[in-house]
Protein backbone atom coordinates (compact mmCIF):
# COMPACT_ATOMS: atom_id res chain seq x y z
CA UNK A 1 0.00 0.00 0.00
CA UNK A 2 1.34 3.51 -1.27
CA UNK A 3 -0.98 5.56 1.12
CA UNK A 4 -0.22 3.71 4.75
CA UNK A 5 1.16 7.46 5.83
CA UNK A 6 -2.32 8.86 4.58
CA UNK A 7 -3.61 6.59 7.89
CA UNK A 8 -4.92 8.33 11.28
CA UNK A 9 -3.79 6.10 14.11
CA UNK A 10 -7.08 4.64 15.04
CA UNK A 11 -6.89 3.53 11.00
CA UNK A 12 -3.13 1.85 11.33
CA UNK A 13 -4.59 0.32 14.91
CA UNK A 14 -7.76 -1.41 12.83
CA UNK A 15 -5.84 -2.11 9.68
CA UNK A 16 -3.15 -4.27 11.54
CA UNK A 17 -5.62 -5.78 13.94
CA UNK A 18 -7.62 -6.61 10.82
CA UNK A 19 -4.41 -8.05 9.17
CA UNK A 20 -5.26 -5.55 6.22
CA UNK A 21 -0.88 -4.93 6.23
CA UNK A 22 1.71 -6.49 8.95
CA UNK A 23 3.48 -4.19 11.13
CA UNK A 24 6.73 -4.71 8.99
CA UNK A 25 4.89 -3.40 5.92
CA UNK A 26 4.37 -0.38 7.85
CA UNK A 27 7.76 0.22 9.22
CA UNK A 28 9.42 -0.54 6.06
CA UNK A 29 6.82 2.17 3.92
CA UNK A 30 8.21 4.25 6.57
CA UNK A 31 11.68 3.72 6.50
CA UNK A 32 11.43 3.85 2.72
CA UNK A 33 10.04 7.47 3.04
CA UNK A 34 12.78 8.39 5.76
CA UNK A 35 15.17 7.36 2.79
CA UNK A 36 13.73 9.35 0.19
CA UNK A 37 12.35 11.99 1.49
CA UNK A 38 14.13 13.39 4.60
CA UNK A 39 17.34 14.71 3.12
CA UNK A 40 15.13 17.21 1.97
CA UNK A 41 13.65 18.20 5.72
CA UNK A 42 16.67 16.81 7.80
CA UNK A 43 14.28 15.53 11.10
CA UNK A 44 16.09 12.72 12.06
CA UNK A 45 19.28 12.58 13.55
CA UNK A 46 19.84 8.96 14.01
CA UNK A 47 17.26 6.50 12.15
CA UNK A 48 17.15 2.73 13.58
CA UNK A 49 16.22 0.16 10.58
CA UNK A 50 17.53 -2.88 12.44
CA UNK A 51 15.93 -2.46 15.68
CA UNK A 52 12.37 -1.30 14.22
CA UNK A 53 12.28 -4.20 11.82
CA UNK A 54 12.91 -6.30 14.50
CA UNK A 55 10.65 -4.27 16.80
CA UNK A 56 7.91 -4.18 14.24
CA UNK A 57 8.51 -8.41 14.01
CA UNK A 58 7.84 -9.16 17.23
CA UNK A 59 4.85 -6.91 16.97
CA UNK A 60 3.36 -8.80 14.28
CA UNK A 61 4.17 -11.92 16.43
CA UNK A 62 1.94 -10.60 19.10
CA UNK A 63 -0.73 -9.67 16.81
CA UNK A 64 -0.94 -13.41 15.66
CA UNK A 65 -1.16 -14.63 19.70
CA UNK A 66 -3.59 -12.52 20.44
CA UNK A 67 -1.64 -10.59 22.95
CA UNK A 68 -1.47 -7.00 21.21
CA UNK A 69 -2.35 -3.59 22.96
CA UNK A 70 -4.28 -1.06 20.85
CA UNK A 71 -1.03 0.30 19.42
CA UNK A 72 1.16 -2.64 18.86
CA UNK A 73 2.97 -2.47 15.81
CA UNK A 74 2.80 0.81 15.25
CA UNK A 75 5.61 3.43 14.13
CA UNK A 76 6.68 6.36 16.67
CA UNK A 77 9.95 8.89 16.50
CA UNK A 78 11.24 10.23 19.35
CA UNK A 79 12.74 13.34 20.24
CA UNK A 80 16.41 12.98 20.07
CA UNK A 81 16.35 14.60 24.26
CA UNK A 82 14.98 11.09 25.36
CA UNK A 83 17.06 8.70 26.47
CA UNK A 84 17.03 5.31 24.42
CA UNK A 85 19.14 2.39 25.45
CA UNK A 86 21.85 1.20 23.27
CA UNK A 87 20.80 4.15 20.61
CA UNK A 88 22.94 7.49 20.59
CA UNK A 89 20.99 10.07 22.35
CA UNK A 90 22.70 13.90 21.67
CA UNK A 91 20.10 16.31 23.06
CA UNK A 92 20.91 17.99 19.74
CA UNK A 93 24.45 18.93 20.77
CA UNK A 94 28.52 18.05 20.25
CA UNK A 95 28.61 17.86 23.75
CA UNK A 96 26.38 14.31 23.49
CA UNK A 97 27.17 13.57 19.92
CA UNK A 98 29.02 10.20 21.54
CA UNK A 99 26.44 8.97 24.34
CA UNK A 100 25.18 6.14 23.72
CA UNK A 101 22.45 5.96 26.75
CA UNK A 102 22.30 2.35 28.42
CA UNK A 103 18.77 2.75 29.63
CA UNK A 104 15.27 4.04 28.19
CA UNK A 105 13.76 7.33 29.32
CA UNK A 106 10.06 6.15 31.05
CA UNK A 107 8.61 7.65 27.99
CA UNK A 108 10.52 5.18 25.51
CA UNK A 109 9.80 2.45 28.10
CA UNK A 110 5.95 2.76 27.74
CA UNK A 111 6.17 3.01 24.41
CA UNK A 112 7.98 -0.42 24.18
CA UNK A 113 5.38 -1.92 26.65
CA UNK A 114 2.84 -0.27 24.61
CA UNK A 115 4.26 -1.93 21.17
CA UNK A 116 5.13 1.22 19.79
CA UNK A 117 8.11 0.84 16.88
CA UNK A 118 10.70 3.28 16.79
CA UNK A 119 11.55 4.75 13.99
CA UNK A 120 14.57 6.81 15.17
CA UNK A 121 15.35 9.73 17.08
CA UNK A 122 14.64 13.36 15.39
CA UNK A 123 16.53 16.23 15.62
CA UNK A 124 16.02 19.26 18.10
CA UNK A 125 17.21 22.93 19.24
CA UNK A 126 20.59 22.04 21.32
CA UNK A 127 19.69 21.12 24.29
CA UNK A 128 15.51 22.42 23.62
CA UNK A 129 17.16 25.85 23.90
CA UNK A 130 15.79 27.38 20.92
CA UNK A 131 12.73 28.24 18.80
CA UNK A 132 13.42 27.35 15.51
CA UNK A 133 15.48 23.78 15.48
CA UNK A 134 18.54 25.89 13.80
CA UNK A 135 21.04 25.80 16.86
CA UNK A 136 21.41 21.80 16.24
CA UNK A 137 25.03 20.33 15.78
CA UNK A 138 23.21 18.67 13.11
CA UNK A 139 22.26 21.08 10.97
CA UNK A 140 18.98 23.12 10.75
CA UNK A 141 15.49 21.37 10.09
CA UNK A 142 13.13 22.51 7.17
CA UNK A 143 9.83 23.01 7.61
CA UNK A 144 7.97 20.61 5.35
CA UNK A 145 5.19 23.62 4.27
CA UNK A 146 8.63 25.54 2.97
CA UNK A 147 11.80 24.16 3.06
CA UNK A 148 13.44 27.81 3.46
CA UNK A 149 11.35 28.67 6.58
CA UNK A 150 12.28 26.83 9.98
CA UNK A 151 9.98 24.30 11.64
CA UNK A 152 9.90 26.05 15.22
CA UNK A 153 11.51 24.86 18.33
CA UNK A 154 12.87 22.98 20.04
CA UNK A 155 10.65 19.67 19.32
CA UNK A 156 11.15 21.02 15.67
CA UNK A 157 12.42 17.44 14.34
CA UNK A 158 9.28 15.91 15.99
CA UNK A 159 7.43 18.37 13.85
CA UNK A 160 8.51 18.05 10.73
CA UNK A 161 8.81 14.08 10.55
CA UNK A 162 4.99 14.32 11.52
CA UNK A 163 4.52 17.03 8.89
CA UNK A 164 6.26 15.21 6.14
CA UNK A 165 4.68 11.79 6.69
CA UNK A 166 7.71 10.49 8.26
CA UNK A 167 6.02 9.56 11.26
CA UNK A 168 2.65 9.08 12.35
CA UNK A 169 3.16 10.91 15.46
CA UNK A 170 6.27 11.77 17.77
CA UNK A 171 7.18 12.57 21.39
CA UNK A 172 7.97 16.32 22.33
CA UNK A 173 9.02 18.31 24.92
CA UNK A 174 8.16 21.61 25.76
CA UNK A 175 9.77 23.79 28.11
CA UNK A 176 8.78 27.37 26.67
CA UNK A 177 6.48 26.12 23.91
CA UNK A 178 8.57 23.79 22.51
CA UNK A 179 5.78 21.27 21.75
CA UNK A 180 3.41 24.21 20.99
CA UNK A 181 4.73 26.49 18.48
CA UNK A 182 6.52 23.41 16.39
CA UNK A 183 2.64 22.58 16.65
CA UNK A 184 1.38 25.66 15.14
CA UNK A 185 4.28 26.56 12.65
CA UNK A 186 4.22 22.49 10.77
CA UNK A 187 0.00 22.69 10.87
CA UNK A 188 -0.31 19.80 13.81
CA UNK A 189 -1.93 18.90 16.89
CA UNK A 190 0.19 19.74 19.78
CA UNK A 191 -0.30 19.08 23.56
CA UNK A 192 1.79 20.30 26.34
CA UNK A 193 0.33 18.22 29.56
CA UNK A 194 -0.22 19.81 33.33
CA UNK A 195 3.67 19.83 34.84
CA UNK A 196 4.35 16.18 36.38
CA UNK A 197 1.43 14.43 34.19
CA UNK A 198 4.53 13.08 32.10
CA UNK A 199 7.49 11.61 33.17
CA UNK A 200 10.73 13.19 33.26
CA UNK A 201 13.21 10.19 33.72
CA UNK A 202 15.24 10.10 31.64
CA UNK A 203 14.66 13.42 29.82
CA UNK A 204 17.28 15.35 29.52
CA UNK A 205 16.95 18.20 31.34
CA UNK A 206 17.06 22.09 30.35
CA UNK A 207 14.81 24.05 33.27
CA UNK A 208 13.46 21.25 35.72
CA UNK A 209 10.97 23.01 36.86
CA UNK A 210 9.53 23.44 33.38
CA UNK A 211 9.93 20.72 31.14
CA UNK A 212 7.31 18.28 30.20
CA UNK A 213 6.72 15.90 27.55
CA UNK A 214 3.84 15.74 25.52
CA UNK A 215 2.67 14.19 21.90
CA UNK A 216 2.61 16.04 18.78
CA UNK A 217 0.74 14.29 15.70
CA UNK A 218 -1.87 15.54 13.34
CA UNK A 219 -5.04 15.43 15.13
CA UNK A 220 -6.57 15.73 18.71
CA UNK A 221 -7.28 11.79 18.31
CA UNK A 222 -3.83 10.87 17.25
CA UNK A 223 -2.42 12.98 20.06
CA UNK A 224 -4.81 11.29 22.79
CA UNK A 225 -3.47 7.28 21.61
CA UNK A 226 0.13 8.81 22.52
CA UNK A 227 -0.92 10.24 25.19
CA UNK A 228 -2.23 7.35 27.26
CA UNK A 229 1.41 5.95 26.26
CA UNK A 230 3.22 8.76 27.95
CA UNK A 231 0.55 9.76 30.63
CA UNK A 232 0.96 9.02 34.35
CA UNK A 233 2.90 8.17 37.86
CA UNK A 234 6.57 7.50 37.69
CA UNK A 235 8.08 6.72 41.11
CA UNK A 236 11.87 7.14 39.47
CA UNK A 237 10.76 11.17 38.92
CA UNK A 238 10.33 13.31 41.86
CA UNK A 239 8.05 15.77 39.77
CA UNK A 240 5.88 13.16 38.55
CA UNK A 241 2.30 13.61 40.43
CA UNK A 242 0.48 10.53 41.63
CA UNK A 243 -2.86 11.60 39.64
CA UNK A 244 -4.74 8.86 37.60
CA UNK A 245 -4.43 9.20 34.43
CA UNK A 246 -7.74 9.61 31.78
CA UNK A 247 -7.93 7.59 29.18
CA UNK A 248 -8.03 10.21 26.72
CA UNK A 249 -8.86 8.31 23.70
CA UNK A 250 -12.42 7.16 25.50
CA UNK A 251 -12.85 10.98 26.71
CA UNK A 252 -12.41 12.43 23.21
CA UNK A 253 -16.00 13.39 23.22
CA UNK A 254 -16.61 14.18 27.13
CA UNK A 255 -16.29 17.75 26.59
CA UNK A 256 -19.27 19.67 24.99
CA UNK A 257 -18.37 22.83 22.83
CA UNK A 258 -21.76 23.88 23.80
CA UNK A 259 -21.76 26.06 26.83
CA UNK A 260 -18.14 25.97 26.92
CA UNK A 261 -16.84 29.52 28.53
CA UNK A 262 -13.73 30.38 26.04
CA UNK A 263 -11.79 33.59 27.87
CA UNK A 264 -10.45 35.96 25.44
CA UNK A 265 -7.36 37.95 27.27
CA UNK A 266 -7.62 41.54 25.22
CA UNK A 267 -3.78 41.75 26.35
CA UNK A 268 -2.91 38.82 23.90
CA UNK A 269 -4.62 40.55 21.00
CA UNK A 270 -3.27 43.62 21.17
CA UNK A 271 0.69 42.25 21.38
CA UNK A 272 2.95 44.52 19.12
CA UNK A 273 4.46 42.16 16.10
CA UNK A 274 0.71 39.35 16.14
CA UNK A 275 0.93 39.22 12.26
CA UNK A 276 -2.81 40.23 10.94
CA UNK A 277 -2.81 36.84 9.33
CA UNK A 278 -2.16 35.03 12.45
CA UNK A 279 -4.68 36.87 14.38
CA UNK A 280 -7.18 36.90 11.57
CA UNK A 281 -7.11 33.18 11.73
CA UNK A 282 -7.05 32.80 15.17
CA UNK A 283 -10.34 35.12 15.47
CA UNK A 284 -12.39 33.09 13.09
CA UNK A 285 -11.36 29.68 14.58
CA UNK A 286 -13.01 31.27 17.32
CA UNK A 287 -15.90 32.45 16.24
CA UNK A 288 -16.21 28.77 14.33
CA UNK A 289 -16.30 27.74 18.35
CA UNK A 290 -18.70 30.29 19.13
CA UNK A 291 -21.09 28.76 16.55
CA UNK A 292 -20.85 25.34 18.23
CA UNK A 293 -21.97 26.80 20.99
CA UNK A 294 -19.29 27.99 22.85
CA UNK A 295 -18.83 31.32 24.83
CA UNK A 296 -16.27 33.92 24.17
CA UNK A 297 -15.42 35.80 27.43
CA UNK A 298 -13.69 38.47 27.46
CA UNK A 299 -10.73 38.47 30.35
CA UNK A 300 -7.89 40.45 31.28
CA UNK A 301 -4.66 38.67 32.35
CA UNK A 302 -2.18 41.24 34.05
CA UNK A 303 0.72 40.14 34.02
CA UNK A 304 1.60 39.38 30.55
CA UNK A 305 4.46 42.18 30.37
CA UNK A 306 6.37 40.01 33.51
CA UNK A 307 5.83 36.98 31.43
CA UNK A 308 9.33 36.88 29.33
CA UNK A 309 11.60 38.77 31.96
CA UNK A 310 10.54 36.22 34.49
CA UNK A 311 10.96 32.83 31.99
CA UNK A 312 13.96 34.51 30.65
CA UNK A 313 15.44 34.62 34.37
CA UNK A 314 14.07 30.58 35.99
CA UNK A 315 14.44 28.90 32.92
CA UNK A 316 18.53 30.22 32.09
CA UNK A 317 18.86 29.24 35.95
CA UNK A 318 17.96 25.69 36.25
CA UNK A 319 19.83 24.93 32.47
CA UNK A 320 22.94 26.40 34.35
CA UNK A 321 22.67 24.36 37.04
CA UNK A 322 21.72 21.70 35.30
CA UNK A 323 24.35 21.42 32.69
CA UNK A 324 27.08 22.09 34.91
CA UNK A 325 27.80 18.01 34.87
CA UNK A 326 28.61 18.07 31.40
CA UNK A 327 32.77 18.75 32.43
CA UNK A 328 34.26 16.46 30.35
CA UNK A 329 35.10 14.34 33.03
CA UNK A 330 31.78 11.73 33.05
CA UNK A 331 30.73 11.51 29.96
CA UNK A 332 29.89 13.38 27.04
CA UNK A 333 32.56 15.44 24.53
CA UNK A 334 35.76 15.73 26.04
CA UNK A 335 38.76 18.50 24.36
CA UNK A 336 41.79 17.23 23.08
CA UNK A 337 45.23 17.39 25.04
CA UNK A 338 44.33 19.20 28.01
CA UNK A 339 47.11 21.05 29.75
CA UNK A 340 45.60 20.81 33.31
CA UNK A 341 41.57 19.92 34.50
CA UNK A 342 40.60 23.70 34.86
CA UNK A 343 41.74 23.75 30.87
CA UNK A 344 39.88 20.48 30.58
CA UNK A 345 36.84 21.91 31.61
CA UNK A 346 37.00 25.24 29.90
CA UNK A 347 37.56 23.72 26.83
CA UNK A 348 35.26 20.91 26.82
CA UNK A 349 32.45 23.08 27.29
CA UNK A 350 33.54 25.83 25.09
CA UNK A 351 34.19 23.19 22.53
CA UNK A 352 31.07 20.91 23.26
CA UNK A 353 28.34 24.11 24.09
CA UNK A 354 26.76 25.71 20.60
CA UNK A 355 26.20 29.64 21.40
CA UNK A 356 22.91 29.74 22.24
CA UNK A 357 23.36 27.22 25.22
CA UNK A 358 26.42 29.02 26.26
CA UNK A 359 24.63 32.60 26.30
CA UNK A 360 21.77 30.85 28.46
CA UNK A 361 24.22 29.17 31.13
CA UNK A 362 25.94 32.54 30.91
CA UNK A 363 23.07 34.35 31.92
CA UNK A 364 21.73 31.62 34.36
CA UNK A 365 24.99 31.49 36.58
CA UNK A 366 24.86 35.44 36.48
CA UNK A 367 21.33 35.17 37.74
CA UNK A 368 22.66 32.67 40.69
CA UNK A 369 25.55 34.41 41.74
CA UNK A 370 26.15 35.68 44.71
CA UNK A 371 24.94 39.51 45.44
CA UNK A 372 22.60 38.47 42.75
CA UNK A 373 20.64 35.54 43.64
CA UNK A 374 17.98 37.50 45.78
CA UNK A 375 17.36 39.89 43.01
CA UNK A 376 16.92 37.89 40.45
CA UNK A 377 16.29 34.18 40.94
CA UNK A 378 14.30 34.64 44.15
CA UNK A 379 12.10 37.74 42.90
CA UNK A 380 11.48 35.99 39.46
CA UNK A 381 9.92 33.12 41.40
CA UNK A 382 7.85 35.29 43.54
CA UNK A 383 6.67 36.66 39.58
CA UNK A 384 6.19 33.37 38.98
CA UNK A 385 3.42 32.66 41.61
CA UNK A 386 1.66 35.82 41.02
CA UNK A 387 1.38 34.99 37.33
CA UNK A 388 -0.07 30.87 38.29
CA UNK A 389 -2.46 33.35 40.49
CA UNK A 390 -3.56 35.22 37.55
CA UNK A 391 -4.55 32.11 35.20
CA UNK A 392 -6.36 31.16 38.55
CA UNK A 393 -8.50 34.05 39.12
CA UNK A 394 -9.06 34.35 35.23
CA UNK A 395 -10.32 30.40 35.79
CA UNK A 396 -12.84 31.03 38.36
CA UNK A 397 -15.00 32.71 35.07
CA UNK A 398 -13.86 30.75 32.06
CA UNK A 399 -13.44 27.41 31.42
CA UNK A 400 -10.12 27.63 28.71
CA UNK A 401 -8.48 30.37 27.69
CA UNK A 402 -7.53 30.99 24.13
CA UNK A 403 -4.25 33.02 22.03
CA UNK A 404 -2.56 32.69 19.56
CA UNK A 405 0.43 30.01 19.75
CA UNK A 406 3.00 31.88 18.14
CA UNK A 407 2.70 35.66 17.32
CA UNK A 408 3.66 34.98 13.73
CA UNK A 409 3.94 32.16 11.52
CA UNK A 410 7.54 30.37 10.84
CA UNK A 411 10.39 32.40 10.28
CA UNK A 412 12.78 32.22 7.06
CA UNK A 413 15.78 30.34 7.80
CA UNK A 414 18.64 32.82 8.88
CA UNK A 415 16.47 35.44 9.48
CA UNK A 416 18.66 37.71 11.55
CA UNK A 417 16.39 38.25 14.17
CA UNK A 418 18.81 38.65 17.51
CA UNK A 419 18.13 36.41 20.29
CA UNK A 420 16.34 38.93 22.07
CA UNK A 421 13.23 39.00 19.00
CA UNK A 422 13.26 35.59 19.86
CA UNK A 423 12.73 35.44 23.14
CA UNK A 424 9.71 37.49 22.89
CA UNK A 425 7.97 35.56 20.03
CA UNK A 426 7.68 32.88 23.09
CA UNK A 427 5.17 35.62 24.61
CA UNK A 428 2.19 33.52 24.28
CA UNK A 429 3.36 30.28 25.48
CA UNK A 430 5.99 30.53 28.23
CA UNK A 431 3.43 31.41 30.66
CA UNK A 432 2.04 27.89 30.68
CA UNK A 433 5.37 26.30 31.95
CA UNK A 434 5.82 29.05 34.34
CA UNK A 435 2.62 28.13 35.95
CA UNK A 436 2.39 24.28 35.24
CA UNK A 437 -1.03 24.39 32.82
CA UNK A 438 -1.55 22.36 30.36
CA UNK A 439 -2.43 23.84 26.58
CA UNK A 440 -2.90 22.73 22.87
CA UNK A 441 -2.18 23.89 19.74
CA UNK A 442 -4.77 23.06 17.05
CA UNK A 443 -4.02 24.30 13.10
CA UNK A 444 -6.84 26.55 12.07
CA UNK A 445 -5.17 27.75 8.69
CA UNK A 446 -3.09 29.54 6.87
CA UNK A 447 -1.26 33.24 6.24
CA UNK A 448 -1.07 34.99 2.81
CA UNK A 449 2.04 32.84 2.15
CA UNK A 450 0.55 29.42 2.78
CA UNK A 451 2.33 28.84 6.02
CA UNK A 452 0.39 27.53 9.14
CA UNK A 453 -1.51 29.07 11.81
CA UNK A 454 -2.29 27.55 15.45
CA UNK A 455 -4.85 28.28 17.77
CA UNK A 456 -3.74 27.82 21.62
CA UNK A 457 -6.20 26.51 24.25
CA UNK A 458 -4.93 26.87 27.66
CA UNK A 459 -6.63 24.22 30.47
CA UNK A 460 -6.54 24.43 34.24
CA UNK A 461 -4.52 21.87 35.79
CA UNK A 462 -5.38 18.45 34.74
CA UNK A 463 -7.73 19.22 32.25
CA UNK A 464 -6.33 17.43 28.80
CA UNK A 465 -8.97 15.62 28.12
CA UNK A 466 -10.96 18.57 28.12
CA UNK A 467 -8.57 20.41 26.02
CA UNK A 468 -8.10 17.20 23.55
CA UNK A 469 -12.12 17.04 23.86
CA UNK A 470 -12.74 20.32 22.62
CA UNK A 471 -10.21 20.46 19.77
CA UNK A 472 -11.61 17.04 18.37
CA UNK A 473 -15.14 18.45 18.09
CA UNK A 474 -13.63 21.24 16.44
CA UNK A 475 -11.63 18.97 14.13
CA UNK A 476 -14.76 17.19 13.29
CA UNK A 477 -16.06 20.59 11.95
CA UNK A 478 -13.12 21.31 10.13
CA UNK A 479 -10.57 20.11 7.88
CA UNK A 480 -7.48 22.28 8.92
CA UNK A 481 -5.94 19.38 10.51
CA UNK A 482 -6.28 16.90 6.97
CA UNK A 483 -4.24 19.54 5.07
CA UNK A 484 -0.81 18.53 3.52
CA UNK A 485 2.25 19.71 2.40
CA UNK A 486 3.44 18.62 -0.93
CA UNK A 487 6.31 17.11 0.39
CA UNK A 488 4.51 14.68 2.17
CA UNK A 489 2.28 13.80 -0.95
CA UNK A 490 4.86 12.38 -1.99
CA UNK A 491 4.91 8.64 -3.03
CA UNK A 492 7.62 5.87 -2.70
Amino acid sequence: MTDLHRLSIRELSEGLAGSKFSSRELTEHYLKRIEKIDAQVQSYVTVTPEQALAQADAADALRKSGMANVLTGVPVAHKDIFCTQGIKTTAGSKMLDNFISPYDATVVAKGKVAGLVTLGKVNMDEFAMGSTSESSYFGATKNPWALDHVPGGSSGGSAAAVAADLAPFATGTDTGGSIRQPASFCGLTGLKPTYGRVSRFGMIAYASSLDQGGPMARSAEDCAYLMNVMAGHDERDSTSVNVDADDYVANLNATSVKGLRIGIPKQYFNVAGLDADVKARVEESLKKLEDMGATLVEINLNMTDAYVPTYYLIAPAEASSNLQRFDGVRYGYRCENPVDLTDLYKRSRSEGFGPEVQRRILIGTYALSAGYYDAYYVKAQKVRRLIQQDFLKAFESVDVIAAPSAPTTAYKIGASLDPVEMYLGDIYTIAVNLAGLPAINAPVGFDKDQLPVGLQLIGNYWSESQLLSVVHQYQQATDWHTKRAAIAEETV
